[in-house]
């Protein structure tokens, strides 16, 4: 269990397409009750795979985000358990080479997971 109820909500909506699009109008929007919920920590040992999976895809996301936007990342989205094995590229259409390029373009947010995102896919934020 999730425990915060946005990113639980996220994380039920059957297509991840569209809850990762919901996510960034948050950010985008700067939706201050979404932003003041993440500081509050999760228990990622009462977490699922699949949302261990959920939580270390879109941890890179907010992360980014509160970057770019000088906003203080709260500790727990940077826990280790948030972190891939292996890359994990969230589009599955793209060729080796951009895979590359991706691992080595993406900003640390990203690379620090092992989370690989067409950036131009985030325009959102």
């Amino acid at each position: 269990m999730i425990g915060n109820s946005y990113l639980q909500s996220l994380f039920s909506y059957p297509d991840k397409d569209t809850s990762l699009n919901q996510m960034l109008e948050l950010l985008k929007t700067k939706d201050r009750e979404f932003i003041e919920s993440l500081k509050t920590p999760i228990d990622v040992k009462r977490c699922s795979e699949e949302e261990l999976t959920f939580l270390t895809i879109v941890s890179a996301v907010i992360d980014y985000y509160f970057q770019v936007n000088e906003i203080d990342v709260p500790s727990w989205l940077r826990m280790k358990e948030l972190t891939f094995q292996k890359p994990y590229f969230y589009s599955r259409r793209i060729n080796d080479f951009e895979k590359v390029k991706l691992m080595y373009t993406n900003p640390s947010p990203f690379r620090a997971r092992n989370v690989y995102f067409d950036l131009n896919s985030l325009g959102r934020v």
